[in-house]
C-alpha cells in the first residue's frame, strides 16, 4: 500500500511539474507551433538513379529499424497499430506506408525530414518522443530523403491510425514544449575530424538510426534522459529488461572485448562473450543483421571507444539479507546441477557460442538482476538470423520451479566462480514472473 501511495504522490508531483513548466513556456509553444521550414534542400533524384535511391532507403529503414515499432507482428508491413505502453499512457504507432488517407501518401519529403529532425507531424504538431527523434535528429537528409522514397515504394495500406490512450495531462500534446526544452536539441550529426572515417561512420549509425542511447541511457520520472549518463544503462520502462552499461565493465563495456566479438554479436545475436535476449534480441533480428560487415565494423568501432565512466545507476530493488543470501546459495547449487549444468558446464563456463557462459560474465553481475531472473522464468533464444539460422534457446522454468528456487539458482550463479553479484530475492522473482514478454 505505501508502494502505491508513494507512486500516486510522485506521479502528481510529476504531472505538476510538467503541467507548471508548460504554462511557463506556453508563449515560446505558439511562437513555434508552425511547422519549420527546413533549412537543408531536398535531395534531387533522377528517374535513372530512383531504384538506386529506394535500395539505399531500404537498407537505411533497416539500420533505423523502422519495421518494429510500425509493423503488428503478423500484420501489414508499415501499417502500424502497435501499442507502445508508457508510465504516461499507451501510445500507437502510425501507419507510414503511402496511402493517402490514413498514411504518409501526402507528405512531402520536406514533412518526412521536419518529423525526423525536428519531430513534428506533417500538421507541425509535436510527436511524443516514443518516436526516437532525439537521435533521428542527426540523420542527414539525404539519408532522411532516401528513406522516404523506400517508404513510397512500398505497398499503400489502408488503415486507420487509432487514437492514443494518453492519461491526463499527457494526452496535451501542448505539454510537449517543456519536455522539448528539457531534453531534445535539434541538431545536425558532427563528424570528429580527430577520429577516422570508420569511428565516425559507427558514431552516425549508432547516435542516429540506430538510436541505442534510447534504451541504455536511464530514463527519469519525466520520460527524459540524461546525456551526461548516455550508454551508461537503464531499465527499460513497462518492458522489465535492463539495457546494461555499454560505458562500463562491471557490465557489458565493451573496452576489455574483441572487436570481432562485439561484431558476431551484433550480427548474428551470438559471440564467444556471450549472446542477446529480448528487446535486443529483435533489434538484431530487424535490424542488424542486414547490416553490412563494413557498418557493423564501424559501430563495433564507436562502442568499443566509449570511455569508461564510473558505477553504472544502481537500480532500486529489494536487499535479501547474508544469512538468507547464504541459505539461497546452498539451495541454487543443487538447482544448478540438477538442470543448468549439462549446457553451461559444472564450472560455469557454457560451451559458446552455443551455451553462453556464466563465469565470469558481466550480464550475470550487474547490480540489477532482472535480465538472468527473467530468463531463467521465461526462457527464450537469441536471434535468427543469416548467419546463426538455428540459434540454440533456453528453456523456460517459470512452471518448474517456484520464486524460492528461481531465486535460489539465480543467486548461484552470479555469486558462483568468483562472480561478484548479489543475491536476489524471492519477491523479486514474484514481481517479475508476470511480466509481460
Amino acid at each position: 500500500m505505501q508502494r502505491k501511495t508513494l507512486f500516486g504522490l510522485l506521479a502528481g508531483a510529476v504531472a505538476a511539474l510538467i503541467f507548471v513548466t508548460a504554462i511557463v513556456l506556453l508563449p515560446i509553444f505558439w511562437q513555434n507551433s508552425k511547422p519549420a521550414v527546413s533549412h537543408n534542400a531536398p535531395t534531387i533524384i533522377t528517374p535513372e538513379k530512383q531504384a538506386e535511391v529506394i535500395e539505399r532507403g531500404h537498407y537505411l529503414a533497416r539500420a533505423g529499424d523502422c519495421i518494429a515499432c510500425h509493423t503488428v507482428r503478423g500484420g501489414q508491413q508499415f501499417a502500424g497499430g502497435l501499442p507502445m505502453p508508457t508510465p504516461f499512457g499507451t501510445l500507437y504507432t502510425p501507419n507510414i506506408s503511402p496511402d493517402n488517407e490514413t498514411g504518409i501518401g501526402t507528405w512531402s519529403s520536406d514533412d518526412f525530414y521536419r518529423a525526423m529532425h525536428n519531430g513534428r507531424s506533417k500538421d507541425g504538431s509535436l510527436l511524443y518522443p516514443a518516436f526516437p527523434f532525439t537521435s533521428y535528429t542527426k540523420v542527414t537528409r539525404d539519408d532522411s530523403d532516401a528513406i522516404y522514397v523506400y517508404l513510397r515504394s512500398v505497398p499503400a495500406i489502408k488503415q486507420p491510425n487509432r487514437p492514443n490512450e494518453m492519461r491526463f495531462p499527457f494526452n496535451n500534446r501542448s505539454l510537449l514544449i517543456g519536455w522539448r526544452t528539457l531534453f531534445f536539441s535539434e541538431g545536425d550529426f558532427k563528424p570528429d575530424p580527430k577520429q577516422s572515417v570508420e569511428w565516425n561512420r559507427g558514431a552516425y549509425l549508432v547516435e542516429g538510426l540506430g538510436h541505442c542511447a534510447m534504451c541504455h541511457t536511464s530514463i527519469n520520472a519525466l520520460g527524459g534522459s540524461d546525456q551526461s549518463a548516455a550508454f551508461g544503462g537503464g531499465l527499460i520502462p513497462l518492458q522489465n529488461w535492463y539495457a546494461p552499461s555499454l560505458t562500463s565493465n562491471k557490465e557489458t563495456g565493451l573496452g576489455d572485448w574483441n572487436l570481432q566479438h562485439i561484431d558476431d554479436l551484433l550480427k548474428t545475436g551470438v559471440s564467444q562473450r556471450g549472446a542477446v535476449f529480448g528487446p535486443m534480441a529483435e533489434v538484431v533480428h530487424n535490424s542488424l543483421q542486414y547490416l553490412s560487415d563494413a557498418d557493423i565494423r564501424a559501430m563495433s568501432v564507436y562502442l568499443k571507444s566509449l570511455p569508461q565512466k564510473g558505477e553504472p545507476p544502481e537500480p532500486v530493488q529489494l536487499v535479501t539479507s547474508a544469512a538468507f543470501g547464504a541459505k539461497l546459495f546452498a539451495q541454487g547449487e543443487k538447482i544448478y546441477v540438477q538442470q543448468c549444468a549439462s549446457c553451461h558446464e559444472a564450472d560455469g563456463r557454457g560451451q559458446p557460442p552455443a551455451y553462453p557462459p556464466l563465469a565470469s560474465n558481466q550480464s550475470i553481475q550487474m547490480h540489477s538482476a532482472v535480465n538472468p531472473i527473467r530468463m531463467v522464468l521465461n526462457g527464450g533464444y537469441p536471434p535468427s538470423t543469416t548467419n546463426n539460422p538455428r540459434p540454440y534457446g533456453m528453456p523456460p522454468f517459470a512452471q518448474h520451479l517456484s520464486d524460492a528456487e528461481v531465486a535460489a539458482v539465480v543467486t548461484y550463479i552470479r555469486m558462483a566462480w568468483n562472480n561478484h553479484g548479489t543475491p536476489v530475492s524471492p519477491q523479486q522473482v514474484n514481481d517479475l514472473r508476470s511480466a509481460p514478454l
